[in-house]
């Protein structure tokens, strides 16, 4: 599946125009071809403009109409995990690694980041938009879609619907927290919408404008389509959408190698097709890097303990098996040695392993496995000093396929199953230290609760 170097931090946030300013709101709606009905639109898509740099100039009025970065941790081998538009206007950007984001924004204000404040102001955003109409899907931290109903559903209801949703965010939540929103006949196609204008957007695509205004778009312009994909497109002769877009459903399968190709065809031509009732998560994964002064293989491994305890519980809460475990670690050498520099800006040697696993979801196992990869990592010079783990649960299988191991009875499987309900909750409900393995102790302030893109996490 080519679409498999999605990057939660890729294309996410918008660049400014060439002259470094930010765009005044936008609001397009490609002119339709001569129609006697009026076009007629499924989806509204919500995108938050610059998320969570423009949560914390709304939160701290200090900080408005200043260049920020939003970092994971105040250290200059760390990135920015956003910016808002004034930074953006010197070129800095989701994943700019700070000392860079220095050289090119001197004056630019660094900002830890506050994950519990920004799920705050996700809640709340949330409930403004269905002030308005209902919330179908939170697909992410920043953006969520609505299907359209009724007479929600013409052209010109549908843009005043996404106006009026643009301006509820601002008077119930905050004034610095602009919007773009999409309107299209599938869910894909409002997403892409939504990145078309940004800040502050309303974009229209209506099926009368297919597939004319796609053909404006380049390929990295679509969801799922990152460096890596792109590259491999071109490699197979596809290098632009005009290329894309004269491939019939089939062709578009083969050039994936699956279904998700297809699925692909059927979105962008506007059809509302959805994702299968019977898709579920393919994996789970956490990564942490290493403050300096955690970059020691014991307190490393406490880490790597403590993203498998965070991974194990989602796991379960998704009621998911595992079949196998993965486990990432980039060391960090000197300079002199000419080793590959990382995105974080460490010269860096990784080392990656993976082992199958009897379809399992309790800690036990699963520690165990960790301990077994744990030990295989590479050791002696060049290898002492781990600045980056992750921990990755993968061959996911759904509760209703699970297979019951042959050496587990049902009743030991249903008591196992009820002591880890009773644990997570207790850990859901007081922090993730209430009941947890004493090897995560040295881990819980070096490796705290992250946001990932794509969900909205407990906050532990």
């Amino acid at each position: 599946m080519l679409a498999d170097d999605l990057n939660p931090a890729e294309g996410l946030e918008p660049d400014q125009w060439p002259d470094g300013t930010v765009p005044a709101a936008t609001e397009k709606v490609f002119p339709p071809r001569v129609s006697r009905e009026d076009p007629c639109l499924n989806w509204l898509f919500v995108d938050l403009n610059s998320y969570f740099a423009s949560v914390e100039q709304q939160d701290r009025p200090e900080l408005r109409g200043k260049p920020i970065g939003v970092v994971p941790m105040l250290a200059d081998t760390t990135c920015c995990i956003a910016a808002s538009y004034e930074a953006k206007a010197h070129g800095v950007k989701t994943g700019t690694v700070v000392a860079d984001a220095r050289r090119m924004c001197p004056n630019i204000i660094l900002v830890e980041a506050r994950h519990e404040i920004y799920v705050d102001y996700h809640h709340r955003i949330v409930e403004a938009v269905e002030s308005c109409l209902p919330v179908t899907a939170v697909m992410s931290i920043d953006e969520m879609a609505c299907r359209l109903m009724g007479r929600e559903r013409p052209l010109l209801a549908a843009l005043e619907l996404g106006r009026k949703v643009k301006s509820r965010i601002q008077e119930k939540v905050g004034a610095f927290l602009r919007s773009s929103v999409g309107l299209a006949t599938s869910r894909y196609l409002a997403k892409v919408a939504s990145d078309m204008e940004k800040p502050d957007g309303l974009v229209a695509l209506p099926l009368d404008v297919l597939p004319g205004a796609l053909l404006r778009l380049t390929l990295r312009d679509l969801p799922g389509i990152g460096a890596k994909t792109e590259k491999r497109l071109n490699e197979k002769g596809i290098r632009s959408m005009e290329d894309l877009l004269k491939l019939n459903c089939e062709q578009s399968g083969e050039l994936w190698g699956s279904v998700w190709g297809e699925r692909l065809w059927h979105w962008l031509q506007g059809e509302d097709f959805e994702m299968s009732e019977t898709e579920h998560l393919k994996s789970i994964s956490h990564s942490h890097v290493l403050a300096p002064e955690m970059r020691t293989a014991e307190k490393a491994w406490a880490v790597a303990h403590k993203l498998l305890h965070k991974a194990a519980m989602r796991l379960r809460t998704h009621k998911l098996w595992a079949s196998s475990i993965g486990l990432a670690v980039g060391f960090s050498v000197p300079r002199s040695q000419n080793a590959p520099v990382s995105r974080f800006g460490i010269p860096t040697r990784g080392w990656h392993h993976e082992i199958k696993l009897s379809e399992c979801q309790d800690n036990q196992t699963l520690i165990g496995a960790l301990c077994r990869l744990w030990t295989e990592r590479p050791h002696g010079a060049g290898y002492d000093e781990p600045y980056f783990i992750g921990v990755s649960l993968n061959g996911l299988v759904p509760d209703r396929l699970h297979s019951l191991n042959l050496f587990d009875s049902l009743d030991n499987a249903k008591s196992r199953t009820k002591l880890l309900e009773a644990m997570d909750q207790l850990n859901q409900k007081y922090g993730m230290s209430t009941l947890a393995p004493a090897t995560m102790l040295a881990a819980y302030k070096a490796a705290p609760t992250r946001i990932a893109f794509h969900s909205i996490p407990d906050l532990f």
